[in-house]
């Protein structure tokens, strides 16, 4: 399979060249196709979500386990009354504060979603993006799109085209290319349909936010350690999975920004046979020892360590590095979700 790259200006998307490359993803989609699709938070694997043999091939391109449910793209209230059979009052508080944007709500499924978007599960991931690109394709598609992130599984999610083409060039239909995404990290995963709420998956629709719209919510926490194969179907897209993993061991550095310099420094001693990478800060200066550095912007700025998160990993990936150290940001507003994908990633490798 030959994959086409569509490029598509998000800020010009009235014009010909524009209209035809997403008319064209809008025809595979429709002919079962799979397209991969920028959002405002990584880039997904787009496919009709009302198909279950194009859903399938999802699974199959990215080589995920069906045990892993995805998550279901619309572009207007027809397209949700046509998955679900309920919308809490919670839920319509959370639809009318954060929709379009980055929020998934897992909500009651109907009978028209095959059970793989679901894994089977009584609920289904709805969320409704904020990227023009996105939002004219399912428009044009004129169906709901499921699409996971457009990479191999338990690979690090892509924020470009590029990065999609590194995982999934001939084995997908085409990918429009829109420019790097804007957030850098997939959506918030919530079920308001339970009391409290629970937040499955953190992201840029932080805790507070959702508690100051619609009431009280916990996090999820997984009662054991993370696994690759779990022995059921999972309640939410990552939840206790080893995931954004780079082929580099990824080891995690805590402390205040302050002490910082001084243990990248000590952790590199440690690594000596290695060839090191080195996730860094803006303001703290980089150990002898690493052989390749990624500027990761403002440690005060998260929403700028979340975007290039996912980039800085696999441009080190890309100079060979054996070893990946990077700081663990404070876990306060997007920093959680920073923190909830670097874990999940330093624990893919044994240590």
């Amino acid at each position: 399979m030959k994959t086409l790259r569509l490029a598509v200006d998000p800020f010009h998307l009235e014009t010909a060249r524009a209209q035809e490359a997403i008319g064209q993803a809008a025809k595979i989609l429709q002919a079962g196709g799979l397209v991969a699709l920028p959002t405002e938070t990584v880039y997904g694997l787009g496919a009709n979500a009302l198909d279950e043999a194009a859903v399938a091939r999802i699974f199959a391109a990215k080589q995920r386990p069906a045990w892993d449910p995805v998550i279901v793209h619309i572009a207007d209230r027809k397209m949700l009354d046509g998955l679900v059979t309920d919308i809490p009052e919670a839920a319509s508080r959370l639809m009318a504060a954060f929709w379009p944007g980055p929020l998934t709500l897992l909500l009651p499924r109907s009978t028209a979603v095959p059970d793989a978007v679901t894994a089977g599960r009584p609920l289904v991931g709805v969320r409704m993006p904020a990227h023009p690109v996105a939002f004219e394709l399912i428009y044009q598609a004129g169906v709901p799109i499921a699409a996971p992130s457009a990479n191999t599984f338990g690979h690090i999610s892509p924020t470009t085209a590029a990065h999609v083409l590194e995982d999934l060039d001939g084995r997908i239909d085409a990918v429009l290319d829109a420019g790097p995404a804007e957030h850098g990290v997939e959506s918030t995963v919530v079920d308001p349909c339970r009391s409290p709420m629970m937040i499955y998956r953190p992201g840029a629709i932080t805790a507070f936010q959702i508690q100051q719209t619609a009431g009280a919510v916990e996090s999820f926490r997984a009662g054991g350690p993370l696994d690759s194969q779990p022995r059921e179907a999972l309640p939410a897209p990552g939840v206790g999975l080893r995931h954004y993993a780079p082929r580099a061991r990824l080891v995690l550095v805590e402390g205040s920004f302050a002490s910082l310099a001084q243990q990248l420094a000590e952790t590199a001693l440690r690594f000596s046979g290695e060839k090191l990478g080195l996730m860094l800060p803006e303001g703290i200066p980089a150990p002898a020892a690493a052989a390749a550095v990624f500027p990761w912007g403002r440690w005060l700025a998260p929403d700028e360590m979340a975007r290039d998160l996912y980039s800085g990993l696999r441009a080190l990936d890309a100079e060979g590095c054996t070893v990946i150290l990077c700081p663990l940001p404070p876990a306060e507003g997007i920093g959680a979700a920073i923190v909830d994908r670097l874990r999940k990633a330093a624990r893919s490798k044994k240590e």
